[in-house]
């Protein structure tokens, strides 16, 4: 497998950065984990758009799915050697709230998001399969309904959080992941604020040792912190290996 992380920003994009985005690869699939504001270009860099395989999004938050949009007018006026449409897979009552998004600006005859995807909605208490790669989900802690995703291929996984506060169904679903991508969307000053649903690193570098991670890639970072200080907290409750991802961070897994 090999991980390249397309969108690394929290939902305030870091200047010239994206927001969620992550491709993962296998021998028989490729697949994106959300598809965020402006991670369409990005994931150009790394894979040309009609050979993905399969778009899963997490939740129903802008800065997680936003640029379905741009792929959409790719998929159907841009030059493509493939014919097929990717998979779309939203949560429950994802697609509906994407055709009332696109309704309000697309008038162009037929399907918006059917013209150019397979739109389907997943039961996150179902195993998805795309190719030779499985995805699995847990519920996250956020403020509407989210899911994190743990890909398998070839006996490696990849885990990602989504957003989330602390939550041991995630901690359950990454156990013993060779990668766990977790948000660190908060400072340390923030954990006690309530409601909330995201993380400190410092709390996601706890997720990662109850899990027993192999390793924990950090991500979701506003630009009002720094690689070191994310680490610092990080390396305080979790004593495997830490990567602070940025854009075009890349992982091979199962090598």
């Amino acid at each position: 497998m090999k991980l390249t992380v397309v969108g690394s920003s929290c939902s305030i994009p870091r200047p010239g950065r994206a927001c969620s985005s992550y491709l993962i690869e296998s021998a028989g699939a490729a697949v994106i984990a959300d598809l965020g504001t402006g991670a369409f270009a990005n994931l150009r860099r790394h894979r040309a758009f009609d050979e993905i395989d399969a778009i899963v999004i997490s939740h129903m938050h802008a800065d997680h799915f936003l640029d379905v949009i741009p792929m959409r007018y790719a998929l159907k006026y841009g030059e493509r050697t493939n014919a097929r449409r990717p998979l779309l897979y939203v949560p429950p009552g994802g697609a509906e709230m994407l055709r009332e998004l696109v309704g309000a600006f697309a008038k162009e005859s037929g399907d918006f998001l059917g013209d150019a995807f397979d739109v389907r909605t997943y039961d996150p208490n179902v195993a998805l399969h795309v190719g030779d790669m499985t995805i699995r989900f847990a519920p996250t802690s956020h403020y509407i309904a989210t899911y994190a995703m743990r890909f398998e291929a070839a006996g490696a996984s990849v885990t990602y959080s989504s957003d989330t506060a602390p939550d041991e169904g995630v901690v359950a679903l990454a156990h013993e992941t060779d990668a766990f991508v977790c948000e660190a969307t908060l400072h340390e000053k923030n954990e006690a604020d309530f409601p909330r649903g995201h993380l400190s690193a410092r709390e996601a570098g706890g997720m990662a040792q109850r899990a027993a991670a192999r390793s924990l890639l950090l991500s979701h970072y506003p630009a009002s912190t720094d690689a070191e200080s994310l680490e610092d907290g990080a390396r305080s409750t979790f004593d495997g290996r830490i990567h602070v991802v940025d854009d075009g961070f890349t992982l091979a897994l199962g090598a």
